[in-house]
């Protein structure tokens, strides 16, 4: 575990599946900032990592002027704010508002019926003490549930470039963190929803993408198809 408070790189407290991780990991890569990653298991709630997130929830970011942002909404204002050389949010009020409408639904509802359900079932529940198997019922309800996530993504590209307009956005970095946490446990039912499969496509072509396609989660092999650009 590296230390906590070495200013000398920027680092990045998160564990493999955490959606509001993945999306702050690919906001430092588009915006080319260097950062290190720091496994933090959050079920363990260790005591040093209270200090900084007293909620205990990742992401916790650390900068390199020794600047702490804890949470998933004050690290994405945080990077975008003091980073804007390369901007990940539209110039416009209005779809500034759209953005951030996106994310509340995609960091919210889709994270409350989808994402969370199925990684804790397949994957926190592996480090909890005394926990039963993955409750079937909850995994066939997440599994239902990505239909209409993907059908709203779909309806969304089917009108504009990009989740939230014409320019691509942290709205569309969102959404993507999110799928790729569930197209690694390989619940994304890609076959039904064209459009938001070739949405996801351009995303994962990106190079800020690299990395999380490498990812190994321990004890949880990835879905055949998941770091394929042409799947």
């Amino acid at each position: 575990m590296a230390p906590l408070g070495d200013p000398a790189m920027r680092k990045l407290f998160q564990f493999w599946l955490c959606p509001y991780s993945r999306k702050t990991r690919l906001m430092l890569a588009e915006k080319k900032l260097d950062f290190t990653l720091v496994f933090e298991p959050v079920w363990e709630q260790r005591p040093d990592f209270i200090k900084i997130a007293m909620d205990g929830k990742t992401p916790v970011l650390i900068d390199l002027n020794g600047t702490v942002m804890a949470g998933n909404y004050a690290v994405t204002e945080y990077l975008e704010e003091a980073y804007p050389e390369i901007s990940l949010m539209p110039e416009s009020i209005s779809q500034r508002a759209e953005v951030r409408r996106l994310q509340a639904f995609f960091d919210e509802k889709m994270a409350s019926e989808v994402t969370i359900p199925l990684v804790i079932e397949k994957t926190i529940k592996r480090h909890l003490k005394n926990a039963q198997g993955p409750n079937s019922n909850l995994l066939r309800q997440a599994k239902q549930a990505v239909h209409h996530h993907l059908e709203y993504i779909s309806f969304l590209v089917d009108r504009r470039r990009w989740l939230a307009g014409e320019e691509f956005s942290v709205a569309d970095l969102c959404a993507a963190a999110h799928l790729s946490c569930v197209d690694y446990l390989g619940d994304v039912p890609w076959e039904k929803h064209e459009l938001a499969q070739d949405w996801y496509s351009r995303i994962k072509s990106r190079p800020s993408f690299r990395a999380l396609l490498s990812d190994k989660v321990p004890g949880v092999s990835a879905s055949s198809h998941y770091a394929n650009l042409d799947f």
